[in-house]
């Protein structure tokens, strides 16, 4: 599969956008994260990076596929959140 120049750019802009997004995510906690909310942001991360790649190139089926992914690694996210929370007290 070939790409265009532009949709190199793009492909690598969104990636570039992901991955800042994760660090910025990760460094609104004072505590460590859990293993949950780390796997989830990565797993959110992989997932919108797919997403944007199955629009680049017109790929509907792995489109939906990082959608779904991106959204899994939401709920485990969240997950780890209520667990951090407990873990917390609050």
């Amino acid at each position: 599969m070939k790409f265009t120049q532009t949709e190199r750019y793009i492909l690598s802009a969104g990636v570039l956008t992901a991955l800042c997004s994760f660090g910025a995510l990760a460094a609104d906690h004072e505590t460590p994260l859990n293993k949950d909310q780390v796997e989830g942001r990565v797993e959110e991360t992989k997932g919108k990076v797919k997403e944007v790649t199955g629009k680049i190139i017109d790929d509907k089926g792995m489109e939906v596929e990082g959608n779904v992914q991106k959204n899994l690694g939401k709920a485990q996210k969240g997950y780890g959140d209520i667990k951090q929370d407990i873990k917390e007290g609050k």
